[in-house]
């Protein structure tokens, strides 16, 4: 199937796997997406989830292009700063974009040595018209939320849900949002019939049922269930208290080649960004206070690069 094809009513869990981040990070994150038959959910290109744990984050200043990463904090703080200058403690609650597009640069370490952190990042496909546009940093400390009954409530990180926008920034039609639901709640979840959907398990159990209350699946240990697209709602009932993210959108038109930290079409794309950053390039900027601290592009495989196509 082609990428911009919509792939009608799915049930698919996604398992996260744990990925070693290894050097100074000394971190082990559950990355629940890309998948090797999935590289997308709408423009949503990546999730990974960094605890709870206790640990030191030391992210020294790497790059990015053609994407936009959306960090979500849970629990605990950590600094960033970028190439532009920012220069923000991240904490639970807001929102922290920052938009690569032809090229950023960052860091992110912890305030406190040896503290509980727990945060999901998400990186989301910038489209063509943008992917080589300006890079921007926004951070937003207050978000709206829908009140989905039964106690129930959705924060809306991104994009739009029920008639409720986000103000940060989006170039492609998407939504995220977290949603926190009461022990015993059972409440449906109004869905974009024409955008693909999954739902991220955060904490606690969440059953996910159709509109005729058939069972979809239950996502765990930050797992992502894939509904597929054409469903106008999905129920979430929870015999505990429960969160998850929802994430979804339109199907995302073009074949994506992710390496490292860089979302790009090509492998000459790739291969050229990764040169710019081995040699000091002013496409990357210079992080503020990294004190030349930079962390080397990895050597580029011997095969030529190719786009990871959709098989769901």
């Amino acid at each position: 199937m082609t990428m911009h094809e919509r792939p009608g009513p799915r049930a698919i869990m996604l398992e996260a796997r744990d990925v070693p981040l290894g050097g100074l990070r000394a971190m082990t994150v559950r990355r629940a997406l890309p998948q090797r038959a999935l590289p997308t959910i709408g423009a949503w290109c990546f999730v990974d989830r960094f605890g709870p744990q206790v640990t030191t984050m030391t992210v020294d200043a790497h790059p990015h292009t053609g994407l936009q990463t959306v960090t979500w904090p849970l629990t605990g703080e950590a600094r960033h700063r970028d190439s532009l200058g920012s220069h923000v403690v991240l904490r639970p609650g807001a929102l922290n974009l920052m938009t690569a597009g032809h090229g950023i640069a960052h860091t992110e370490h912890s305030v406190t040595p040896q503290t509980m952190l727990d945060a999901i990042q998400f990186w989301v496909a910038l489209p063509e018209e943008t992917r080589d546009g300006d890079a921007a940093f926004e951070t937003h400390a207050s978000l709206p939320e829908v009140d989905l009954g039964g106690g129930a409530r959705a924060t809306v990180v991104m994009g739009e849900l029920a008639g409720v926008r986000s103000p940060a920034t989006v170039h492609t039609p998407l939504v995220g949002v977290q949603i926190d639901l009461p022990a015993g709640a059972t409440v449906p979840v109004p869905l974009e019939p024409h955008w693909e959907h999954g739902v991220l398990q955060v904490t606690g159990d969440v059953e996910v049922l159709d509109t005729d209350g058939g069972a979809l699946g239950a996502p765990r240990d930050s797992a992502i269930l894939y509904l597929g697209t054409d469903r106008r709602s999905v129920t979430l009932r929870a015999p505990s208290d429960a969160r998850v993210f929802l994430l979804g959108g339109e199907p995302f038109p073009d074949d994506l080649l992710m390496w490292w930290n860089f979302v790009g079409r090509s492998h000459q794309e790739i291969a050229d960004a990764r040169e710019a950053w081995e040699a000091h390039d002013a496409r990357f900027g210079t992080v503020p206070e990294a004190n030349a601290v930079r962390i080397p592009a990895p050597p580029l495989p011997a095969v030529r690069l190719t786009p990871r196509r959709r098989r769901l």
